[in-house]
């Protein structure tokens, strides 16, 4: 396990006060570099002595990066943003309630005071294998230590997994994607503007990283459209304790109907793999259907066909069947 000292490894602490200036110090330091943004993930791995970056570069300071701002097609969220501020703020709890939803359920309310939606939606996996300094996969070793007949893996993956199983731990990427938000992105070659869905990775594509984000580059912006405005919302977290627990499953879908019938449906489930989930499957198949327990039921079922449970974790099956369920049938009682 992890040896826990009273001192941080030494790094150097560099603080732009500029996107642009950002931007140049990650290229410049590459992999070398680490952005502090709200710092709740970051402090965890400095002091645990896991990861010791050469140097930090404090966003804090970057006014740029901070913000909530209405735009001609939706609203622009900067980084930095802090999730008591995206909870709280009124167009977003009137319009885009899904998201006022799902940051008020982060940690606890000192950590939303602080932590960020860039942080929220970039943190690491939780895998306390992986915390812990264990040489797995994901830390560049050749075994996954929650995958074995020994292993402890209650929080684990069901779906999707790929030598790790680790699983994305973030409340507001679902609600992000059902919302189908664009990720901006600053790099070295200039400003990319992404999915949502897009920006989130899984083992099979990367195994160290649960986001696109290469060396250099920084999320600088969150864009939601107007499109799914007003919708119906539900949003739906399970976790063991009722604050500062990460999700053991989480939901978010957006729904607009029209004569009684669902007209369009996005819905994402989270920490049931190492990426958020879109389900496809499931939008295509209840477009149409009334929102009731019936079209609740089959799509349910729809969404964990081909879940594969490790040894501690079968519950997340049901789980996820019934909050996909509760996405669909418990959209009108929710709104």
């Amino acid at each position: 396990m992890a040896v826990i000292r009273d001192v941080m490894p030494a790094f150097e602490l560099l603080q732009p006060d500029s996107i642009a200036e950002a931007q140049r110090l990650l290229e410049q330091n590459g992999s070398d570099g680490w952005a502090l943004a709200g710092g709740l993930d970051s402090f965890d791995w400095l002091k645990d002595r896991i990861k010791r970056p050469k140097t930090v570069i404090d966003l804090s300071g970057v006014e740029e990066l901070r913000g909530i701002r209405t735009t001609s097609d939706g609203i622009e969220i900067g980084a930095m943003t802090t999730l008591t501020e995206v909870a709280q703020h009124p167009e977003i709890r009137e319009k885009y309630s899904l998201l006022a939803q799902a940051a008020e359920l982060v940690a606890s309310p000192q950590i939303r005071n602080q932590g960020t939606i860039g942080g929220n939606v970039s943190q690491d996996a939780r895998c306390w294998y992986y915390r812990a300094g264990w040489p797995c996969y994901r830390a560049g070793g050749n075994i996954c230590y929650a995958d074995t007949p020994e292993g402890r893996n209650r929080e684990h993956a069901i779906l999707h997994a790929d030598r790790c199983v680790a699983v994305n731990p973030s409340d507001t990427a679902p609600a992000l994607i059902a919302l189908d938000s664009k990720f901006v992105i600053s790099t070295p070659k200039g400003q990319r503007v992404v999915d949502a869905e897009e920006y989130f990775i899984g083992p099979d594509i990367d195994i160290t990283r649960l986001h696109i984000l290469q060396p250099g580059d920084l999320l600088t912006a969150i864009r939601i459209p107007s499109t799914w405005a007003g919708a119906k919302f539900y949003f739906e977290k399970v976790r063991d304790r009722n604050v500062w627990d990460f999700p053991l499953l989480n939901v978010a879908s957006a729904m607009t109907i029209s004569g009684g019938r669902i007209h369009d449906i996005r819905i994402a489930v989270n920490a049931a793999a190492a990426r958020p989930l879109r389900l496809k499957d499931v939008e295509r198949a209840v477009r149409g259907m009334p929102p009731n327990a019936a079209t609740g039921e089959m799509a349910g079922e729809q969404a964990v066909r081909g879940a594969v449970p490790l040894q501690f974790n079968a519950y997340k099956i049901p789980l996820m069947r019934n909050l996909v369920k509760r996405a669909i049938s418990g959209v009108e009682q929710a709104t």
